[in-house]
Protein backbone atom coordinates (compact mmCIF):
# COMPACT_ATOMS: atom_id res chain seq x y z
CA UNK A 1 0.00 0.00 0.00
CA UNK A 2 1.61 3.32 -1.10
CA UNK A 3 -0.34 7.00 0.14
CA UNK A 4 0.44 10.45 -0.36
CA UNK A 5 -0.70 13.73 -0.18
CA UNK A 6 -0.35 17.35 -0.88
CA UNK A 7 -2.28 20.97 -0.67
CA UNK A 8 -1.47 24.24 -1.96
CA UNK A 9 -3.64 27.62 -1.49
CA UNK A 10 -3.57 28.20 -5.09
CA UNK A 11 -3.25 31.27 -6.54
CA UNK A 12 -5.89 33.90 -5.50
CA UNK A 13 -6.60 32.66 -1.93
CA UNK A 14 -3.96 33.93 0.57
CA UNK A 15 -5.35 31.28 3.22
CA UNK A 16 -5.31 27.74 3.01
CA UNK A 17 -8.26 26.21 4.58
CA UNK A 18 -7.69 23.25 2.98
CA UNK A 19 -6.69 19.87 5.49
CA UNK A 20 -5.88 16.65 4.96
CA UNK A 21 -4.64 14.22 7.17
CA UNK A 22 -3.35 10.31 6.74
CA UNK A 23 -2.46 7.07 9.58
CA UNK A 24 -0.93 4.21 8.26
CA UNK A 25 -1.09 1.19 10.38
CA UNK A 26 1.45 -1.37 8.77
CA UNK A 27 0.83 -3.80 11.12
CA UNK A 28 -3.20 -4.09 10.27
CA UNK A 29 -2.33 -3.34 6.43
CA UNK A 30 -5.13 -0.43 7.45
CA UNK A 31 -4.98 3.12 6.43
CA UNK A 32 -7.17 6.50 7.22
CA UNK A 33 -7.31 9.65 5.18
CA UNK A 34 -9.15 12.28 5.33
CA UNK A 35 -9.93 15.79 3.52
CA UNK A 36 -11.36 18.79 5.04
CA UNK A 37 -12.07 22.12 3.24
CA UNK A 38 -13.25 25.06 5.56
CA UNK A 39 -15.62 27.70 5.29
CA UNK A 40 -16.78 30.86 7.07
CA UNK A 41 -13.66 33.74 7.19
CA UNK A 42 -10.15 32.81 6.41
CA UNK A 43 -9.20 32.13 10.12
CA UNK A 44 -12.55 30.44 11.38
CA UNK A 45 -12.40 28.11 7.82
CA UNK A 46 -8.71 27.22 8.75
CA UNK A 47 -9.85 26.49 12.69
CA UNK A 48 -13.04 24.07 11.15
CA UNK A 49 -10.79 21.78 9.05
CA UNK A 50 -8.12 21.46 11.39
CA UNK A 51 -10.47 20.67 14.45
CA UNK A 52 -12.29 18.40 12.20
CA UNK A 53 -9.35 16.25 10.67
CA UNK A 54 -8.05 16.20 14.24
CA UNK A 55 -10.76 14.67 15.61
CA UNK A 56 -11.64 12.44 13.05
CA UNK A 57 -8.07 10.87 12.56
CA UNK A 58 -7.94 11.08 16.62
CA UNK A 59 -11.12 8.40 16.86
CA UNK A 60 -9.93 6.66 14.23
CA UNK A 61 -6.42 6.19 15.53
CA UNK A 62 -8.20 4.97 19.31
CA UNK A 63 -10.37 2.23 17.33
CA UNK A 64 -8.28 0.82 14.65
CA UNK A 65 -7.97 -2.24 17.07
CA UNK A 66 -11.72 -2.94 16.34
CA UNK A 67 -11.41 -2.82 12.58
CA UNK A 68 -13.12 -5.56 11.24
CA UNK A 69 -15.60 -6.08 8.77
CA UNK A 70 -17.96 -3.88 6.62
CA UNK A 71 -20.16 -3.14 8.83
CA UNK A 72 -17.83 -2.61 11.94
CA UNK A 73 -15.41 0.32 9.68
CA UNK A 74 -18.57 1.70 8.52
CA UNK A 75 -19.87 2.07 12.32
CA UNK A 76 -16.35 3.34 13.63
CA UNK A 77 -16.29 5.91 10.88
CA UNK A 78 -19.51 7.47 11.25
CA UNK A 79 -18.77 7.95 14.68
CA UNK A 80 -15.26 9.71 14.05
CA UNK A 81 -17.40 12.00 12.00
CA UNK A 82 -19.47 12.86 14.77
CA UNK A 83 -16.57 13.25 16.61
CA UNK A 84 -15.13 15.38 14.14
CA UNK A 85 -19.23 17.46 13.88
CA UNK A 86 -18.84 18.00 17.64
CA UNK A 87 -15.39 19.19 17.88
CA UNK A 88 -15.95 21.87 15.44
CA UNK A 89 -19.06 22.99 16.33
CA UNK A 90 -18.80 22.96 20.21
CA UNK A 91 -15.50 25.25 19.23
CA UNK A 92 -18.05 27.64 17.29
CA UNK A 93 -20.18 27.88 20.33
CA UNK A 94 -16.96 29.12 22.95
CA UNK A 95 -15.67 32.17 20.10
CA UNK A 96 -18.16 34.50 18.93
CA UNK A 97 -15.55 35.23 15.98
CA UNK A 98 -15.71 31.44 14.90
CA UNK A 99 -19.78 31.12 14.71
CA UNK A 100 -20.93 29.35 11.83
CA UNK A 101 -17.65 28.04 10.79
CA UNK A 102 -17.77 24.52 9.17
CA UNK A 103 -16.27 22.39 6.52
CA UNK A 104 -16.39 19.55 4.06
CA UNK A 105 -15.07 15.97 4.97
CA UNK A 106 -14.23 13.20 2.77
CA UNK A 107 -12.63 10.38 4.27
CA UNK A 108 -11.68 6.74 3.11
CA UNK A 109 -10.36 3.71 5.25
CA UNK A 110 -8.68 0.67 3.35
CA UNK A 111 -8.49 -2.04 5.16
CA UNK A 112 -7.77 -6.26 3.58
CA UNK A 113 -11.09 -6.74 4.08
CA UNK A 114 -12.36 -3.88 2.03
CA UNK A 115 -12.93 0.44 1.94
CA UNK A 116 -15.79 2.57 3.32
CA UNK A 117 -15.68 5.94 2.31
CA UNK A 118 -17.45 8.64 4.04
CA UNK A 119 -18.78 12.28 2.83
CA UNK A 120 -20.33 15.42 3.50
CA UNK A 121 -20.24 18.32 1.47
CA UNK A 122 -18.43 18.75 -2.03
CA UNK A 123 -14.96 17.21 -1.50
CA UNK A 124 -14.56 13.88 -3.18
CA UNK A 125 -13.52 10.19 -3.56
CA UNK A 126 -12.65 8.53 -7.01
CA UNK A 127 -12.05 4.67 -7.47
CA UNK A 128 -9.11 4.59 -10.30
CA UNK A 129 -8.78 1.25 -12.33
CA UNK A 130 -6.88 0.84 -15.15
CA UNK A 131 -10.25 0.70 -17.17
CA UNK A 132 -11.91 3.84 -15.72
CA UNK A 133 -12.50 6.45 -13.37
CA UNK A 134 -15.54 6.63 -10.95
CA UNK A 135 -16.24 8.74 -8.48
CA UNK A 136 -17.71 7.35 -5.52
CA UNK A 137 -19.07 10.45 -3.42
CA UNK A 138 -21.45 12.57 -4.12
CA UNK A 139 -21.17 16.13 -3.91
CA UNK A 140 -23.44 17.76 -1.32
CA UNK A 141 -23.71 21.27 -3.30
CA UNK A 142 -26.70 23.22 -5.25
CA UNK A 143 -24.77 22.28 -8.14
CA UNK A 144 -25.60 18.78 -7.86
CA UNK A 145 -29.10 19.17 -7.02
CA UNK A 146 -29.72 21.35 -10.18
CA UNK A 147 -27.56 18.21 -12.72
CA UNK A 148 -30.12 15.68 -10.72
CA UNK A 149 -32.91 18.00 -11.57
CA UNK A 150 -32.20 18.27 -15.50
CA UNK A 151 -31.43 21.80 -14.82
CA UNK A 152 -27.45 21.59 -15.91
CA UNK A 153 -24.82 19.15 -17.09
CA UNK A 154 -21.73 18.22 -15.11
CA UNK A 155 -19.49 20.28 -17.35
CA UNK A 156 -21.45 23.24 -16.85
CA UNK A 157 -21.72 22.64 -12.97
CA UNK A 158 -17.98 23.42 -13.18
CA UNK A 159 -18.33 26.71 -14.72
CA UNK A 160 -21.71 27.56 -12.88
CA UNK A 161 -21.48 30.72 -10.27
CA UNK A 162 -22.64 28.74 -7.86
CA UNK A 163 -20.19 25.89 -7.92
CA UNK A 164 -19.06 26.52 -4.57
CA UNK A 165 -22.16 26.17 -2.61
CA UNK A 166 -22.89 23.82 -0.60
CA UNK A 167 -25.88 22.28 0.88
CA UNK A 168 -24.19 20.00 3.96
CA UNK A 169 -21.44 21.01 5.93
CA UNK A 170 -19.48 19.66 9.35
CA UNK A 171 -19.28 21.58 11.99
CA UNK A 172 -22.76 24.30 11.61
CA UNK A 173 -25.10 22.91 13.75
CA UNK A 174 -27.56 19.42 14.11
CA UNK A 175 -25.37 16.59 13.17
CA UNK A 176 -26.29 14.95 9.89
CA UNK A 177 -24.74 11.76 9.82
CA UNK A 178 -22.17 11.45 6.62
CA UNK A 179 -22.77 9.39 3.05
CA UNK A 180 -21.25 5.81 3.48
CA UNK A 181 -19.86 4.13 0.46
CA UNK A 182 -18.07 0.58 0.58
CA UNK A 183 -16.25 -0.53 -2.24
CA UNK A 184 -13.30 -3.20 -2.59
CA UNK A 185 -10.10 -2.35 -4.01
CA UNK A 186 -8.14 -4.14 -6.14
CA UNK A 187 -4.13 -5.05 -5.82
CA UNK A 188 -2.73 -1.66 -8.34
CA UNK A 189 -5.88 0.25 -7.94
CA UNK A 190 -6.19 3.80 -6.21
CA UNK A 191 -8.54 5.91 -4.29
CA UNK A 192 -7.68 9.80 -4.81
CA UNK A 193 -9.54 12.11 -2.18
CA UNK A 194 -9.70 16.18 -3.22
CA UNK A 195 -11.21 19.03 -2.61
CA UNK A 196 -13.40 21.32 -5.19
CA UNK A 197 -9.99 23.16 -5.83
CA UNK A 198 -8.65 19.98 -7.67
CA UNK A 199 -12.22 18.61 -8.80
CA UNK A 200 -13.13 22.12 -10.24
CA UNK A 201 -10.21 22.65 -12.58
CA UNK A 202 -9.13 19.58 -13.32
CA UNK A 203 -11.37 17.36 -15.34
CA UNK A 204 -12.62 13.03 -14.38
CA UNK A 205 -10.74 12.09 -17.86
CA UNK A 206 -7.56 14.36 -17.26
CA UNK A 207 -7.63 12.78 -13.68
CA UNK A 208 -7.55 9.03 -15.41
CA UNK A 209 -5.30 9.62 -17.83
CA UNK A 210 -2.34 11.04 -15.56
CA UNK A 211 -3.17 8.29 -13.51
CA UNK A 212 -2.30 5.52 -16.21
CA UNK A 213 1.57 6.76 -16.25
CA UNK A 214 4.29 4.92 -14.33
CA UNK A 215 4.48 7.54 -11.48
CA UNK A 216 4.24 7.50 -8.04
CA UNK A 217 1.74 8.08 -5.98
CA UNK A 218 3.65 11.33 -4.67
CA UNK A 219 4.06 12.23 -8.34
CA UNK A 220 0.50 11.77 -9.08
CA UNK A 221 -0.18 14.28 -6.52
CA UNK A 222 2.62 16.57 -8.20
CA UNK A 223 1.16 16.33 -11.33
CA UNK A 224 -2.65 17.20 -10.61
CA UNK A 225 -2.29 19.54 -8.59
CA UNK A 226 0.59 21.51 -11.05
CA UNK A 227 -1.91 21.17 -13.30
CA UNK A 228 -4.62 23.15 -11.12
CA UNK A 229 -1.95 25.76 -10.37
CA UNK A 230 -1.00 25.94 -14.16
CA UNK A 231 -5.00 26.88 -14.73
CA UNK A 232 -5.02 29.41 -12.16
CA UNK A 233 -6.41 27.94 -9.00
CA UNK A 234 -8.68 29.75 -7.63
CA UNK A 235 -9.35 27.94 -4.73
CA UNK A 236 -7.03 25.59 -2.27
CA UNK A 237 -6.13 22.78 -4.02
CA UNK A 238 -5.65 19.13 -2.37
CA UNK A 239 -4.85 15.69 -3.66
CA UNK A 240 -4.79 12.87 -1.63
CA UNK A 241 -3.93 8.90 -3.35
CA UNK A 242 -3.49 5.71 -2.07
CA UNK A 243 -2.60 2.85 -4.28
CA UNK A 244 -3.61 -0.59 -2.99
Amino acid sequence: MELWGITDSGKVRKYNQDVFQMLFDEEKDTAVLVVCDGMGGANAGNIASELAADAFIDHMNKNLAEIGTHRSIATIVTDAVEAANTAVFDKSLYDAELSGMGTTLTAAVSTPKGEVVANIGDSRMYHITTQKISQITTDHSVVQEMIERGEISRSDARVHPSKNLITRALGTGIYQPPDIFMLNLDVGEYILLCSDGLSNVVGDEEIFDELQQEKSVREYCEVLVDIALERGAPDNVTAVILKK
